[in-house]
């Protein structure tokens, strides 16, 4: 009897430990140096094709400084991320080898509640100056407003190939099954630039999402 007493304790611990999970997320962090890098962040509010995700990729070579501000809150169905950075290139070389590649960022924002998604993205950046602040929110019972939507602040000064885009469209499909596209944009600049964007993107409607990802990154 005092078996099974013990093995059922257990069994509520293991389930009361794995129901606890981390469903809030903070990341606060301030990287500087010279080298190489190489960056991921990647969050969720919702398994599959269901709330918010984000998704960045950094890497290249030379002279680096980022300060990142990263929030995730499962339970609020919201994300958070503000970025200032600054990148400038050139090879590096060390006794473990050399290094020599231009800068690559890429960040990716996807609201399914809201059927929308945010891209910024830099590529073969000798130069990289740029400030970033992205807000996305979902249906939850305990926002006060139930009014889901993404808005995106994007300014920029680079030397390379840059890449900003944001795409609408009904969560609801039609008769045939498919998604109607509300608008998109897409700017695709090569050289020398500077960009300043803002982007709200809101929807107060929320419909079911299938098996198959209907709101990719640009």
């Amino acid at each position: 009897m005092s078996r099974l007493c013990s093995a059922v304790i257990i069994s509520i611990l293991v389930l009361v430990g794995s129901a606890a999970a981390a469903n809030y997320i903070y990341e606060r962090s301030v990287i500087q140096g010279v080298g190489y890098r190489n960056h991921e962040l990647i969050g969720q509010t919702g398994q599959g094709y269901s709330g918010s995700k984000i998704i960045e990729r950094i890497s290249g070579s030379g002279n680096f400084y980022d300060r990142t501000e990263f929030e995730l809150s499962v339970h609020h169905n919201s994300i958070n991320f503000t970025q200032e950075a600054t990148f400038e290139y050139f090879p590096v070389s060390y006794q473990t080898g050399t290094y020599d590649r231009k800068w690559i960022d890429r960040l990716c924002v996807m609201n399914y509640d809201a059927g929308a998604v945010v891209t910024e993205q830099y590529t073969h950046a000798e130069s990289l100056m740029k400030s970033t602040q992205i807000s996305t929110v979902g249906n939850s019972p305990l926002n006060e407003v139930n009014n889901s939507g993404i808005e995106a602040s994007f300014n920029a000064n680079v030397i390379g190939v840059g890449h900003i885009g944001w795409l609408s469209m009904d969560t609801k499909t039609n008769c045939k099954g498919r998604h109607f596209e509300v608008g998109r944009s897409v700017e695709d600049v090569t050289g020398v630039f500077s960009i300043e964007k803002y982007i709200q993107l809101f929807s107060n409607v929320s419909g079911t999402t299938g098996a198959v990802d209907w709101l990719p990154c640009l």
